[in-house]
């Protein structure tokens, strides 16, 4: 199982355990990808990480439907910064048709290098409606969907893979039914959470699970679940054998954790453990970034939910927090900002914790009616929504 860990002593060098990532022609210097999340991996935030390390940063997931009907807000959300040189974005999808043509929407109007299906997400409004978490369950349907994807994309050649949970409980499992489907319809990965959808964020990610996957396909396969620290990553690619790693929530409010992540890959354990000065130089680079990309009103909205991550722990007041979330100018964030003891040390009580959303696992998993009767479902066809937004 995995979960928080003890950190090495900082500058302990470690053995190199990965010198990069290879998904079909994309070589990524380092083998890891930040998770997409719904209203926080914008081009700003996406920008933000990449200046602190090397790795794959994708665009908040899209959804296939509402980009082939040219959606307002779904074309609104694929904005790269000028700085981006691979463009990589995760698509989610339950129609094979809908999601063939938006992959090659994606190749051919928007230059992307690498696409990723959204298979992991465990919110109930998508899985009610077999999206997400719940689809992998029918087998027929999900080939036919990465049958589709694999199929567009490959003439631009642009890697496609996908990413997944273990299954819908542990009474249900699907990951390596849908591991051996991802191989078999040309993939070039397969990311897993080691977390059921029942699960949700709750509890501790089974890293076994991600071993087990490794030993039954021959694509890459990468670990997503309780990476917190650098060494957590390293910890996880050891144990399981994983080529890389996603990490999603263990980089909110912490985008200095690539750096961290790149060291660890290159046998180097370094902790990044910024005063709090530092901290606001970052805050104010991201809000900054938002503002540039959204215009100073949206951008500073936008920024107002990255104030608690990027406080956690600190020993800032709780009218100067509120402030904070409220803060509607640069001008004001700067005063704001100033309030601030620069000199405060990294609570150091932080490392090794979860952050972000956790939640309890539910006793149940919505589904559609009658959705566990039938395994297959290569004929099944699920109405696919414009606007979902999702994570897994």
């Amino acid at each position: 199982m995995g979960g928080a860990h003890a950190l090495p002593d900082n500058g302990e060098v470690l053995a190199p355990v990965r010198e990069g990532l290879t998904l079909g022609n994309l070589r990524v210097e380092t083998p890891v990808v930040l998770a997409p999340m719904a209203g926080v991996t914008n081009a700003a935030f996406r920008r933000l990480c990449a200046e602190h390390g090397a790795g794959l940063y994708v665009c908040e997931m899209i959804t296939s439907r509402g980009l082939v009907e040219g959606d307002e807000t779904t074309r609104r959300m694929l904005v790269f910064d000028d700085a981006e040189r691979v463009r990589s974005v995760q698509l989610y999808g339950t129609d094979p048709t809908y999601v063939g043509k938006a992959a090659q929407i994606l190749c051919e109007e928007y230059g992307v290098a690498h696409i990723d299906l959204n298979f992991g997400c465990p919110v109930p409004k998508v899985t009610r409606k077999g999206g997400g978490g719940a689809l992998p369950w029918k087998r027929g349907l999900l080939a036919r969907i990465l049958e589709e994807a694999v199929a567009a994309a490959t003439p631009y050649d642009v890697p496609v893979t996908m990413k997944t949970r273990k299954g819908l409980d542990e009474d249900h499992l699907t990951y390596l039914d849908a591991g051996r489907i991802a191989q078999e319809t040309g993939c070039a990965a397969i990311a897993l959470h080691g977390r059921t959808v029942a699960q949700a964020y709750s509890g501790l990610a089974d890293w076994d699970a991600i071993a087990q996957l490794v030993e039954h396909v021959d694509i890459p396969v990468l670990g997503n679940g309780d990476i917190w620290e650098a060494a957590d990553a390293v910890r996880m690619v050891e144990r399981t054998g994983a080529a890389g790693v996603v990490v999603g929530r263990g980089c909110l409010g912490r985008p200095w954790l690539f750096r961290d992540l790149a060291a660890a890959f290159a046998g180097q354990a370094e902790t990044t453990l910024p005063t709090l000065g530092e901290v606001t130089v970052m805050m104010r680079r991201h809000a900054e970034l938002l503002c540039d990309h959204m215009g100073e009103e949206r951008g500073c909205k936008e920024f107002r939910k990255h104030v608690t991550w990027y406080l956690k722990g600190f020993r800032a007041g709780g009218e100067l927090r509120r402030s904070l979330g409220l803060v509607d100018t640069l001008a004001t964030l700067d005063r704001l900002l100033g309030e601030l003891d620069p000199s405060e040390p990294y609570p150091v009580a932080e490392l090794g914790a979860p952050r972000g959303r956790q939640g309890s696992p539910r006793n149940r998993v919505v589904l559609p009616e009658g959705w566990l009767d039938d395994a297959d479902g290569s004929g099944c066809s699920i109405h696919e929504a414009v606007d979902e937004t999702t994570g897994g």
